[in-house]
């Protein structure tokens, strides 16, 4: 048996390390460690509840929005307000413009590179002038010694791709990524003002109403981002999971336990009572029987985390951000939620699962695909899609609003807070479940908690030892050569985390420090 150690894998929230134990050529066990403490509930409370917003919008920069956005869900309930249909809508579109940026560049700047050998660029025989182009450029980047971050660290295995064609359009389409990429945070700025962390989401709606020429714009960019989401997008991440992964995709790599939650998210009425994709929890690997979220029964359990004992294991309303750094056993600073006792995979597979759109449900039947890494890869694609084809609807509705002139963005009889109340906000992110709890008291903030997607996905164990939802999807993950733990990272990305540029391994039998540049 053999230990081996990726110390850091950052995260938005602060670094991820992941530790495995290697037993016959698979993992055996594995642990999940967050190695920075987050205290934002603490930077909260005693503040005016109105600044809820902008402060926890500050946890993310990259889905940034999303904590704003969940945040006056929650204080609106906590002030009595109500969004109007013009606010609410304008909250749709920049929050799901931020998606549209956030997909793509999971798939091909942080995942797809660890299934491409981007040398095979160099064979490349095709006419297309574009391709050529990226070609004549990496070519030019290897014989100047300098092709990061193009160029994975680790070994081709069996399952990279190779293949000279497919992997020099893939690189193509890394880069014109980039540029929709640019163009969707553009989308999202029209609408929010700057990016990130708009201002614009507050208390009972939004504080900007776009002008016709405005939302034009932003629709102009909307339909240029769903031909390049459906003809590019899509259309790799299917050929990629139905051709040289789709071994990885029928053996099921990285499955886990099959617990799925999804709060649900896109509001398309002012009570929040229905969404696009909707609230739903799927339990013990049963894809059929979806039943519907309960809050009351999240838990936080915190016996592995550098937390005081006395607050765990107990619902957001009880929790406590208190920290015990000396803690026996404790690994790591994540808290260990929990949905009836059992921890629960979040993110788009969770929702796309809740959902069951045909063109997903369909692949999965005629490939063969089991719940593992690939096929989170095709339930966010699938997922933007659907979104991306809802949003241009969305942008007629608004535009329909403003010209009949009754375009109303903000409840202002419920502006200033309450003496005392309390409100949940349940949404969720591009990365999975998000919530926020707030109780107020002399218009003050007096508890504030907030339950992460990586919280829930990168949790460590729990008072019963049971794993998190990382640790757990790792078992039985086939690492051949401790030397080339690619398949390692292949799970780990599949949950969508943002990774640091380098990862340091240390080989148990020799001590040797195994050096390795992840992009």
């Amino acid at each position: 048996m053999s230990k081996i150690t990726i110390d850091p894998i950052t995260r938005i929230e602060g670094h991820l390390k992941i530790e495995v134990e290697i037993e016959n050529g698979k993992i055996k066990d594995a642990w999940s460690s967050g190695t920075m403490a987050r205290g934002f509930e603490v930077l909260i409370e005693g503040r005016d509840p109105r600044d809820a917003a902008y402060v926890t919008s500050r946890i993310c920069g990259v889905c940034a929005g999303v904590h704003g956005w969940t945040a006056v869900q929650a204080l609106e309930q906590a002030f009595g307000a109500e969004c109007p249909d013009a606010g609410r809508i304008i909250r749709n579109l920049l929050n799901g413009a931020l998606w549209l940026h956030d997909h793509p560049l999971h798939f091909y700047h942080l995942s797809a590179l660890d299934y491409l050998d981007v040398m095979a660029v160099a064979k490349y025989q095709g006419k297309d002038p574009y391709v050529s182009a990226v070609k004549d450029k990496i070519v030019a980047l290897v014989q100047a010694n300098d092709t990061a971050p193009l160029t994975p660290r680790y070994k081709p295995d069996d399952f990279s791709v190779t293949d000279p064609e497919i992997v020099t359009t893939a690189v193509a389409h890394y880069v014109k990524a980039l540029e929709m990429q640019a163009k969707a945070k553009k989308m999202s700025a029209i609408l929010a003002g700057k990016q990130p962390h708009p201002a614009t989401m507050v208390v009972g709606g939004v504080t900007m109403l776009p002008n016709a020429h405005r939302l034009a714009e932003f629709l102009t960019m909307l339909l240029e981002q769903i031909e390049f989401i459906e003809k590019v997008y899509l259309a790799d991440v299917l050929a990629f999971g139905t051709g040289p992964l789709l071994p990885l995709a029928k053996l099921g790599v990285g499955g886990g336990r099959g617990n799925f939650l999804s709060y649900g998210v896109y509001d398309l009425d002012n009570k929040n009572q229905k969404r696009f994709l909707p609230a739903g929890v799927i339990m013990n690997g049963n894809l059929g029987s979806v039943q519907p979220v309960d809050q009351k029964k999240v838990t936080e359990a915190v016996k592995y985390s550098y937390y005081q004992e006395t607050i765990g294991t107990k619902h957001p309303w009880e929790s406590k951000t208190s920290y015990d750094l000396d803690k026996k056993g404790a690994y790591s600073f994540i808290k260990a939620p929990r949905y009836e006792g059992q921890a629960m995979e979040v993110g788009p597979l969770s929702r796309m699962l809740v959902l069951k759109p045909q063109p997903l449900m369909d692949a999965i039947q005629k490939y063969e695909i089991k719940v593992g890494a690939v096929a989170r890869h095709a339930a966010r694609a699938v997922e933007t899609v659907l979104l991306a084809r809802e949003m241009v609807k969305w942008v007629n509705e608004l535009a329909g609003l403003i010209a009949s002139g009754k375009a109303k963005i903000h409840d202002t009889a419920h502006w200033n807070p309450p003496a005392k109340g309390e409100g949940i906000g349940l949404l969720d992110a591009p990365r999975g479940a998000l919530g926020h709890w707030v109780k107020i008291e002399d218009s003050k903030v007096k508890h504030y908690q907030i339950v992460v997607p990586t919280t829930w996905n990168a949790s460590p164990r729990d008072e019963k030892g049971q794993r998190g939802p990382i640790e757990e999807a790792l078992i039985g993950v086939p690492v051949p050569d401790p030397e080339n733990p690619i398949n390692v990272v292949r799970v780990v990305r599949s949950f969508d985390p943002c990774l640091a540029c380098a990862v340091h391994l240390i080989e148990p039998q020799s001590n040797r420090i195994l050096q390795f540049q992840v992009v």
